[in-house]
């Protein structure tokens, strides 16, 4: 299948492993990685390591290595956009950064489960169709989410349940 934002992931892969930051790639391009499905993502969910306590400490100490993902985009032309939600700007393509250290309390998904590709010269973490169900379901229950994508959220449980 072929990918524009799974393209451009692998680019910003690449300058992450130069850090010694292997990220796991969320969301929607993500998930029409594992399923083959064109779920028509709109941006690239990019998680990193950092404080499982996620929203609960300040934007600028959650992210363990901040400062050299902030070094890669900048050098790759995206522009800074929010701290908060940690998220870039390039050609109209949203890239946000979340934490993968908070996915065992959030959908019960032990960081050691998680499946490590190789692509080229780019290493990467991605998510089961199994895991991919535990994090959408998980994400419906919250409530911020689930009034901004619940029929989409919904669309994907349900696809996922029908896979497996």
């Amino acid at each position: 299948m072929q990918n524009e934002k799974f393209s451009i992931f692998l680019t910003i892969v690449k300058q992450l492993n130069q850090k010694e930051i292997t990220p796991l790639l969320m969301g929607s391009v993500g998930l029409e990685i594992v399923t083959g499905e064109n779920w028509e993502a709109q941006d690239l969910d990019i998680h990193v390591p950092g404080d499982k306590r996620g929203w609960e400490i300040p934007p600028e100490q959650a992210i363990y290595d901040w400062d050299d993902i902030m070094k890669a985009m900048l050098s790759l032309g995206y522009s800074f956009v929010d701290l908060h939600e940690h998220e870039f700007e390039k050609d109209g393509l949203a890239v946000g950064f979340g934490i993968m250290d908070t996915l065992p309390d959030f959908a019960g998904i032990s960081l050691e489960e998680l499946e490590l590709h190789q692509q080229g010269d780019a290493t990467y973490y991605l998510l089961t169709s199994e895991q991919y169900l535990k994090v959408y379901e998980a994400s419906f229950k919250d409530s911020y989410r689930a009034n901004k994508n619940n029929q989409k959220d919904k669309k994907k449980i349900a696809y996922l349940r029908d896979l497996i």
